[in-house]
């Protein structure tokens, strides 16, 4: 596997001009996901990963200069956040099929939200591979990866938790702190609470987490009070959140914090289930949001991974993260996309879909969804006011 051509490492928070980093973005996926899915009945049964892959390389975006295969993480090396006892259960169950009920208690697997099926060690794991591997690679030259397989910001410990099997973000972060990296900071733009990834860093002084997601939605935590013993800003939002909202919250409270936090790298969780179109929230982005977040916090540091996270439209998954990725790697999105990647947005099964969804033309035929702008509410710049008189955290 080829490393990256290294970048000049800038002074820690500075990053490179953004040509230079979309001229060195790296994509890391794999095959694991095609063909692999929770059960017939789960919200994560759609093909999504796999449908970023195709549609970029229908786009001619993903050349193997640009592509790494990721590597399946080692029960060892999950050990670095997971206990030992987790990871073998986690094994033991892909291996057999089934958990008994003292394991399913104990590990929260076996159940309908994390349920037992074929790959169900080795998905996440190459997941997890995938961050960590991310984590390497900017850590020792700069320069940006997106890799879609990761997000899962939910897991815990000792246990599985909302579709989350192994916690990726929190393992990409500790691997970026043991290659030496000292401020670190993780954006989440999910439309549910990083349950997982808080308790990961409370009250590390080189930690910055940011976590912008729907109010009074699971895994309902992160309340605006949470300060994550000082070194989170968690901003709930109301349903509708709009464009020009999401374009306030990145003006307002985002790049303010990154920039007074100078962080060395950032990790961004780009769950596109804030989308208008997903059927686990009641938020109204568009896609043009997330390209927004993701190109400006690519700017924002010397060392940048973008993941993946919730999404359980697979149209609107799919455009997502390849607009990202275009956005990413400096790629032109056209008005209308050519025959070989409308083909793969027509491919699409989505089983047992919302009774009644009937897919717009736009979504075979363009990535970039139509803009979704509005009013910024009073709530929303309350909140911002009330998180802009918070001290930034210590260190």
């Amino acid at each position: 596997m080829s490393l990256p051509t290294p970048l000049a490492r800038p002074e820690s928070g500075t990053a490179p001009p953004g040509d230079t980093l979309a001229a060195a973005a790296r994509f890391i996926g794999s095959e694991v996901y095609r063909g692999s899915s929770y059960g017939g009945w789960h919200p994560l049964r759609i093909p999504r990963v796999s449908t970023v892959m195709d549609l970029a390389r229908a786009m001619g975006w993903l050349p193997r200069t640009r592509y790494l295969t990721s590597p399946r993480a080692r029960p060892r090396a999950l050990r670095l956040f997971h206990t030992p006892d987790y990871v073998a259960a986690l094994q033991r169950a892909e291996a057999s099929g089934a958990v008994s009920a003292e394991v399913r208690q104990r590990h929260n697997i076996g159940t309908s939200s994390n349920p037992v099926f074929p790959e169900m060690f080795r998905r996440p794991a190459t997941s997890a591979g995938g961050t960590m591997l991310a984590a390497e690679l900017v850590a020792a030259s700069g320069g940006v990866v997106h890799v879609p397989g990761g997000g899962t910001h939910h897991a815990f410990p000792d246990s599985a938790n909302g579709f989350c099997y192994l916690n990726d973000p929190v393992l990409c972060l500790k691997v970026l702190r043991r290659a030496g990296l000292r401020r670190i900071a993780y954006v989440d733009i999910d439309a549910h609470h990083c349950d997982g990834v808080e308790p990961a860093f409370a009250g590390d002084p080189g930690a910055l987490m940011i976590s912008v997601h729907e109010e009074r939605r699971w895994p309902f935590t992160g309340a605006l009070e949470d300060e994550a013993g000082g070194s989170g800003f968690n901003l709930p939002v109301p349903r509708g959140l709009n464009d020009t909202e999401m374009r306030a919250i990145l003006q307002g409270l985002i790049l303010p914090r990154l920039a007074a936090f100078r962080p060395e790298a950032v990790v961004l969780q780009c769950g596109s289930d804030a989308l208008q179109e997903d059927p686990l929230s009641r938020l109204c982005l568009s896609n043009n949001a997330h390209v927004e977040v993701a190109v400006a916090l690519r700017d924002s540091a010397p060392a940048v991974v973008v993941l993946g996270g919730g999404g359980y439209n697979p149209w609107s998954v799919a455009r997502c993260w390849t607009s990202v990725w275009a956005a990413l790697s400096g790629q032109h999105i056209p008005e209308r996309l050519p025959p070989a990647a409308e083909a793969v947005l027509r491919g699409i099964v989505w089983p047992k879909a919302r009774v009644g969804l009937d897919p717009p033309e736009h979504w075979f035929t363009t990535l970039r969804d139509a803009p979704r702008e509005g009013e910024v509410r009073p709530e929303i710049g309350e909140r911002l006011a009330v998180l802009a008189r918070r001290p930034d955290p210590a260190g």
